[in-house]
């Protein structure tokens, strides 16, 4: 009779293990899914964000022509 209770206990404790392995590979699996859609949003992010620097870069190319153009025209008149 002994046997029979010693072999329940360990198929017991089997079943419980087994049960908290699943858990722990279903909370692996659902962090690293979150995971993969945070650096998503992240890459996207960073997507915009390059192409709004882009963006200002040309402002700014242009806006300094404008300057050079302006000092060219000041120097022109002043020597006038």
């Amino acid at each position: 009779m002994e046997k029979n209770n010693k072999w329940r206990i360990q198929r017991q404790v089997s079943v419980s293990v087994l049960v908290q392995l699943i858990t722990l590979a279903g909370l692996i699996l659902g962090s690293w899914v979150n995971l993969q859609r945070q650096l998503d949003i992240v890459s996207h992010d960073v997507k915009q964000l390059l192409a709004a620097q882009e963006k200002l870069c040309d402002k700014l190319e242009t806006l300094q022509e404008r300057t050079l153009a302006h000092e060219y025209r000041l120097q022109t008149l002043e020597q006038k």
